[in-house]
């Protein structure tokens, strides 16, 4: 084993003992976690923390504020430029594909040359190309600025994830707070770009859904310039050695795979033949073939764009297990509820987002539960409800008709599914984060974000078979409608997801995370800013 090897399971073992309920071992280190709670050295003041939060919150939010505007707009957009059901299917599949495959390379990429430059960068580049999106006047021009999206959305996430690793390094409530606030960007980000695009459309056109996100996108570029801190870990300057340490055939193989992959599931179902087409066929053989060399590559290579050794820790696994069932559940459940208000219940872009709009309110409401119970409550309970509250909104989805009323099954399904997505987010995305060392913090961001990308493409990938299938030749009970079985179809396929991920759930044994030693370090939270873990060493 490597020396860095050996590095990152002491801090992952170290960084979990609060996450198993053990307390750390060293009175210097009860003494080093006492300091760093307070309000980082990095930030003038709260205001600025609050807003560098937020910034850091839009990457994520990125990729599904745009899946979210899609939503409500892409059947505008077929209308207006004559597009089939392929190309419309490819505005969302584009941007999904490349942000999937990429995640890991810009992770690296991020720990090695500096986070701060890519993530604003990255931010403006994304309002730039939402700009020219508007102004699109072909299909091909709006699948390939889609998956040119996919592609900034993917090198923001993890030097913005790096960034919050290294600023709340040590356990405590303030990060808690922060990482609630910006776990909240996954699923929040859908429902508002659903809102957002479907005022912008209802008052102008479908173009100005784009342009709003690059107005919004611009803006956050703005305040990240002035709120984002310097990068506190040490850049690698651009030489033969740092190229020999990036692990190119890990990129190769990962970028590859993934990419495969992901579009033989978007096309699938799409093609001429269905599965049969031998295109599909080949990418789907092929990305698998690259994705299993890619693991074994990456248990060989001294320099890893994902350290195999994280994988032996049981609850790292079960956590994102659980969290990749639910995701699986998660996005096929939100995009075709939103799907079937306009298509069944016939309602325009500015309908759907008032009746989504639900799960806006609990997803913030359940964020700021999530930040205020991870370090009191057991987190294996809160991934429980997670689990049965995901379960419960998919059945109430799968049991609607379109003679039903919104509030007896949609509503509380809406209100709950967020429930599952926000709780299972925050305590895998803490889990994940404390697993590395604050130098491989975008690394951990990468890893995390490329597992929930893959596994919401694999969902959306089975419902839109299944939805086709069944609309094809509708074989379910009498109880639901021709026109609702295809939907409900899919709702007992996340369903079924969702119920797997609870019986997962029993063998995890993680407790709190982010505890502070003795309640009178709960007064250091509101005390003088002290300067970060990275920076006292850098200092001394």
């Amino acid at each position: 084993m490597s020396t860095g090897e050996r590095d990152e399971e002491k801090h992952a073992a170290t960084s979990h003992r609060a996450a198993d309920g053990e307390t750390g071992p060293s009175d210097n280190a009860q003494t080093l976690h006492k300091k760093t709670i307070g309000r980082p050295a990095c930030f003038n003041n709260t205001f600025q923390e609050v807003l560098f939060v937020l910034a850091a919150t839009m990457a994520i939010g990125m990729s599904s504020f745009f899946a979210g505007t899609v939503t409500v707009i892409s059947s505008f957009i077929g209308r207006d430029l004559d597009m089939s059901t392929a190309e419309i299917t490819w505005i969302s599949s584009a941007s999904s594909l490349s942000s999937g495959a990429f995640l890991l390379f810009f992770g690296k990429i991020a720990d090695l040359f500096g986070r701060k430059l890519l993530f604003v960068g990255s931010l403006f580049l994304f309002s730039v190309v939402c700009l020219g999106a508007g102004f699109s006047q072909t299909a091909i021009q709006v699948d390939v600025l889609s998956g040119v999206l996919g592609l900034f959305s993917a090198s923001a996430v993890p030097p913005a994830v790096g960034l919050l690793g290294v600023v709340y390094e040590q356990p405590s409530k303030r990060k808690n707070y922060a990482f609630a606030c910006f776990s909240a960007g996954n699923p929040l980000g859908f429902v508002a770009g659903t809102i957002f695009g479907g005022i912008a459309t209802s008052i102008f056109n479908w173009r100005a859904s784009f342009w709003l996100l690059a107005i919004i996108f611009i803006v956050f570029t703005v305040i990240a310039c002035f709120c984002v801190p310097k990068d506190f870990t040490d850049k690698e300057d651009l030489s033969w050695d740092t190229v020999k340490r990036f692990d190119l055939v890990g990129t190769i193989l990962t970028v590859g795979g993934i990419g495969m992959f992901s579009a033989a599931l978007s096309l699938g179902d799409t093609a001429a033949e269905g599965w049969k087409t031998n295109y599909v066929l080949a990418l789907l053989i092929v990305g698998l073939l690259l994705i299993i060399g890619f693991v074994f590559w990456e248990l060989y290579f001294p320099y890893p764009l994902m350290p195999m050794t994280i994988w032996k820790d049981r609850n790292f696994t079960l956590v994102l297990s659980i969290l990749m069932l639910g995701f699986v559940a998660f996005t096929p459940a939100a995009f075709f509820v939103a799907l079937y208000f306009q298509t069944v219940w016939r309602m325009g872009a500015l309908q759907v987002a008032v009746h989504v709009l639900p799960m806006a309110i609990n997803g913030i409401i359940v964020n700021c539960f999530a930040g205020w119970a991870l370090n009191r409550i057991s987190n294996k309970l809160l991934m429980g409800i997670g689990a049965a509250a995901y379960t419960i909104a998919c059945l109430l989805f799968a049991m609607n008709r379109s003679s039903d009323s919104y509030w007896a099954f949609c509503f509380p399904g809406l209100v709950l599914i967020v429930v599952g997505a926000d709780l299972e987010f925050n305590v895998a995305n803490m889990y994940v984060m404390s697993s590395m060392p604050p130098s491989q913090q975008s690394t951990a961001g990468g890893i995390f974000q490329t597992v929930t990308k893959l596994c919401m493409t694999i969902g959306l990938g089975i419902a839109t078979a299944v939805f086709n299938a069944q609309k094809r030749e509708p074989t379910m009970s009498t109880y639901w409608d021709t026109e609702t079985q295809p939907y409900a179809a899919v709702y007992w396929m996340a369903t079924a997801a969702a119920g797997l991920s609870v019986f997962l759930v029993p063998f995890l044994t993680i407790g709190t995370q982010g505890n502070t030693q003795s309640k009178a370090e709960d007064i250091l939270e509101e005390s003088e800013p002290v300067t970060p873990v990275a920076e006292a060493t850098k200092s001394g």
